[in-house]
């Protein structure tokens, strides 16, 4: 019995390593230098701290083309249904701002939330897309903090 066990794991080390070795390594995206770059204003994530439960949430992400050809977002979706982002659907030329809205609808979704919105765009960087990213923590409208 001991036998037959450390052969069964022998024999799956070795096809996991016979999988890895005949793995080609993704090719490395080619990057123009004049390509458009989205540079948000206040980084790539907003925490909305505490919320009270009711209201949509809004957070409006503020970027900047610091490349040197037009920005184009062909697509801005989210992570859930319950996270909504509004994009620019002109381009965005050279050294123009714009901006992404996000809202996150807080109706039903007591405690701590984290989620992203991916963006499909023309401009450069180290993925497929940019990801932005809200947090926060939504509390029972009766419990909410008085502000």
């Amino acid at each position: 019995m001991k036998k037959l066990f450390i052969t069964l794991i022998c024999l799956s080390v070795g096809v996991i390593s016979a999988q890895a070795q005949g793995q080609q390594p993704a090719p490395q995206k080619a990057v123009d230098a004049n390509a458009p770059k989205m540079n948000f204003k206040g980084g790539d994530t907003y925490d909305f701290g505490t919320i009270k439960e009711g209201p949509l949430a809004e957070h409006i992400f503020e970027f900047k083309n610091t490349g040197k050809e037009p920005l184009i977002v062909q697509n801005a979706s989210a992570s859930c249904g319950c996270t909504t982002p509004e994009w620019p659907k002109e381009p965005v030329l050279p050294g123009k701002t714009s901006k992404i809205t996000v809202r996150y609808n807080t109706q039903g979704r007591v405690g701590p939330f984290t989620k992203d919105i991916y963006i499909q765009s023309n401009a450069s960087s180290e993925g497929d897309r940019i990801q932005l990213h809200i947090k926060g923590t939504v509390v029972a409208a009766a419990e909410a903090p008085k502000q």
